[in-house]
């Protein structure tokens, strides 16, 4: 069960586009990099080549609008901005 006081990530993918591994790779990679300070990872399956990452209410990448799919030093760095915006994500943070 999800941490009230901690925020959930949702990743909406397309079951019919077979994005669920890349959804379920990303998942793992901002649970091991945010496990202190995400309440959950939520896949959830859609269709219509939808691929969107929302923290709580607040979109952080959708595929059309974003041009494809994030890398994930891209993808940490948005949720972080977010979630811990103090923290460092070590080299992939770059000169930022």
């Amino acid at each position: 069960m999800a941490s009230p006081e901690k925020p959930v990530v949702t990743i909406r993918y397309c079951r019919l586009c077979g994005w669920l591994l890349r959804s379920g790779w990303m998942a793992q990679e901002l649970l091991s990099t945010f496990s202190d300070e995400l309440g959950g990872v939520l896949l959830e399956p859609g269709t219509g080549g939808i691929f969107e990452v929302e923290v709580g209410p607040e979109l952080v990448w959708e595929r059309k609008r974003d041009g494809g799919f994030p890398d994930a030093a891209e993808l940490k760095r948005r949720v972080r901005d977010r979630i811990a915006p103090e923290r460092r994500l070590g080299h992939t943070d770059g000169s930022t």
